[in-house]
């Protein structure tokens, strides 16, 4: 399973993390990926990171304002959103699978077969 959080409303310019609590799943062998879909649109990938070797892969839109990463402890994968636009507006999703995938396929959402609930991220002034 896996549990998404932390979205909510942010001005312009603003910052938010939202976490991904992941049970049931081997943690030390797989990928997780954040994902996400605005409104009218189609569901897109964002960032990812396989979880041995932590190597991780943005999106064009993300890279140099978003930042994912992980907690072995608390089975946490976090994204931490920075420089927000109304275009990062779109609910969120965590999504997980067991295989490492390679680094062409990290943002590619058919390699990916567990999903969370999603959080919505609003960004307005």
């Amino acid at each position: 399973q896996l549990q998404a959080s932390g979205g909510g409303l942010v001005q312009p310019g603003g910052s938010l993390r939202v976490s991904c609590v992941v049970s049931g799943f081997t943690w030390n062998t797989g990928t997780i990926g954040w994902f996400r879909q605005a409104p009218g649109a189609e569901r897109e990938g964002v960032a990812s990171m396989r979880l041995s070797g932590s190597t991780t892969r943005y999106a064009d839109s993300a890279r140099g304002r978003f930042t994912i990463s992980k907690d072995n402890a608390k089975r946490t994968v976090y994204l931490q959103l920075n420089s927000l636009q109304p275009e990062d507006t779109a609910v969120y999703y965590c999504a997980a699978t067991a295989r490492g995938l390679i680094w062409s396929s990290m943002l590619a959402i058919q390699y990916y077969q567990y999903w969370g609930q999603g959080t919505l991220v609003t960004v307005s002034s």
